[in-house]
């Protein structure tokens, strides 16, 4: 074999081990967020806006698989299914925060308000455990003042920052608010 196809034959497989995390990561979410990936509310933060051209609903599925791989890579031994749900819902305040005329004054302080607003609308729509409030209240830490105290939430916290960054800064494009 030459050199072009031993790198060619490096690239299909490491093609193929991407592949197989992100099935197993989809495969994941989906059994342990069924509920919340059907929902009518969450389908609809794809309306929204969150950093860039990226919607909520894109960050948010983002932030629930680096935090997955992030679990993985450390070792950390979060609980899979707090951390799917909590990264899922950690931006759940179902409104778009860049609307500066729509948001009443009380709302424009968005970054240290918002993880109340969607550990509110969280809860009206699904049965949350202790961490998974955690995650979703104290995500903004250091803007939430108290810092996480369980693994989950400082995973969490860890990757919104990163994709946020990323998304920021144009390194992950969205295709911009859809129609949900």
């Amino acid at each position: 074999m030459d050199l072009f196809g031993k790198k060619e034959a490096r690239r299909a497989k490491r093609f193929k081990r991407m592949y197989e995390q992100h099935r197993r990561i989809r495969q994941m979410l989906k059994s342990h967020a069924a509920d919340i990936l059907d929902s009518d509310n969450f389908k609809g933060t794809k309306r929204h806006i969150q950093h860039g051209s990226m919607t909520v609903y894109d960050h948010s599925m983002d932030v629930a698989r680096y935090s997955l791989l992030l679990n993985k890579k450390l070792g950390l031994g979060c609980d899979k299914r707090d951390l799917i749900r909590g990264a899922l819902l950690h931006d759940y305040f179902l409104y778009d925060w860049h609307d500066k005329a729509y948001l009443p004054q009380r709302k424009r302080l968005h970054g240290f308000r918002h993880p109340g607003i969607a550990l509110k609308n969280a809860e009206k729509e699904y049965k949350l455990n202790p961490r998974q409030r955690e995650i979703i209240r104290k995500h903004m830490w250091p803007l939430s003042v108290i810092p996480p105290t369980c693994r989950e939430a400082w995973v969490v916290t860890a990757a919104d920052k990163y994709c946020s960054l990323m998304e920021t800064v144009g390194f992950h494009k969205g295709h911009g608010a859809k129609a949900a």
